[in-house]
């Protein structure tokens, strides 16, 4: 990392998952990287019974989603634990071999886990996985901006007005998906628990 790097980055916000039926989607939109759990009390490095340490992928998207008028919906998602076979899962579904820049991500929280003395109960989700237009990551580079271009919009399910669905925001592609289901998102399934 240079020193303007280090200076202009602010790192994107987390995506939240406040509650049950939380939805999150977003298109790859930088580097994913693999660095050490942290502990939310102290901050300290997380390890496993075995001494190994505890890794957690981090991706960076962008969503629809903005908490006031300078938010650019820049998220990151944290994806640790089971969520990481989720996602392997959904990738492969969709027949990718890892994370593509331009790649859109949907993830669900569905259910809370066994709760454990002392903890919160885990976060139970969902992962779907849909790969970026061909050609995507070339034509972003070819218009010297760097950035991804927006992935294809998912085939409306049945009965869905095409020019509707068009015009719908992710989230409410998801929800109506969720409702009338659709092969469009691939790599769907809950994390065994």
């Amino acid at each position: 990392m240079d020193a303007n790097e280090f200076l202009m980055s602010g790192g994107a916000k987390a995506a939240a998952f406040p509650t049950i039926g939380t939805v999150v989607t977003g298109v790859v939109c930088g580097e994913p990287k693999v660095q050490q759990q942290t502990d939310p009390k102290d901050n300290s490095l997380k390890f496993f019974p075995s001494g190994d340490p505890m890794q957690v992928l981090v991706v960076p998207i962008q969503t629809d989603l903005r908490d006031s008028p300078d938010d650019d919906g820049k998220r990151t998602l944290w994806i640790a634990g089971k969520t990481v076979g989720l996602l392997r899962d959904a990738i492969r579904a969709a027949g990718g071999n890892g994370l593509e820049q331009g790649a859109r991500i949907t993830q669900t929280y569905v259910a809370d886990g066994e709760k454990k003395p002392g903890l919160n109960p885990p976060k139970i989700y969902t992962v779907a996985y849909q790969r970026p237009a061909p050609g995507a990551a070339a034509n972003a580079h070819l218009m010297g901006n760097g950035a991804t271009a927006a992935p294809q919009i998912p085939p409306a399910p049945t009965g869905v007005d095409a020019a509707k669905w068009a015009a719908m925001s992710d989230q409410q592609r998801q929800a109506v998906t969720a409702v009338l289901g659709s092969p469009a998102m691939a790599g769907a399934a809950p994390a065994p628990y």
